[in-house]
């Protein structure tokens, strides 16, 4: 499923083992040359490493209450895993990262991006178009595809403004929350076998 990734802004994580609220993140640490998230910096009271980081594959559901992870043990530190230290020191941060074409035609700057919540992949960049552009547009969506290279100053895309712009306007999406089917509170048919 698809997700914003303003939906884990400040989102809760949760314990299974204890029931209760662990942390909360912070922030997202998005690997550039991929363009996937890796783990999510936390923050909480109950912590004993600051920062502590919970990596996406601890993450076992992402429902209306929060992330749910096992428990706290899930939750690690900054030298526990070399590749988040890496990506710490990096200091990448993909919202506000301006978008050139390969012309080096400025299109504005990242506003938000779209992921897949199995994978954490990056599906789309929205791009927020400058000041006078944007009284006239509402913004760009740019698909993982069309991304040439991302360096430290700037995300380099496939075409030119025009044809972005035709392509793929911004439309504003509506935020829905999804049942999990298997947790509805339906009442079970019985069955019984008689031969």
């Amino acid at each position: 499923m698809l997700m914003l990734s303003s939906r884990f802004n400040d989102t809760p994580v949760l314990s299974l083992q204890t029931g209760t609220r662990i942390a909360q993140t912070v922030r997202a640490l998005v690997d550039p040359s991929n363009l996937t998230i890796c783990a999510f910096e936390v923050e909480g009271q109950l912590l004993v490493e600051q920062p502590s980081f919970l990596r996406v594959d601890e993450i076992r559901e992402i429902g209306s209450l929060g992330m749910i992870v096992d428990g706290s043990d899930d939750l690690v530190g900054l030298d526990d895993v070399i590749k988040l230290r890496k990506l710490y020191d990096l200091k990448f941060e993909l919202i506000g990262m301006p978008v050139i074409t390969e012309q080096k035609q400025k299109l504005g700057k990242v506003e938000e991006y779209t992921l897949e919540s199995g994978s954490f992949v990056i599906q789309q960049l929205r791009v927020k178009r400058g000041l006078l552009r944007g009284l006239t547009d509402t913004g760009l969506l740019i698909n993982r595809a069309q991304v040439i290279s991302i360096t430290d100053n700037e995300i380099i895309v496939q075409g030119t403004a025009k044809h972005l712009k035709a392509a793929m306007p911004v439309m504003e999406a509506t935020r829905h929350e999804y049942v999990n089917p298997f947790r509805k509170q339906s009442p079970q048919v019985e069955t019984s076998d008689t031969y």
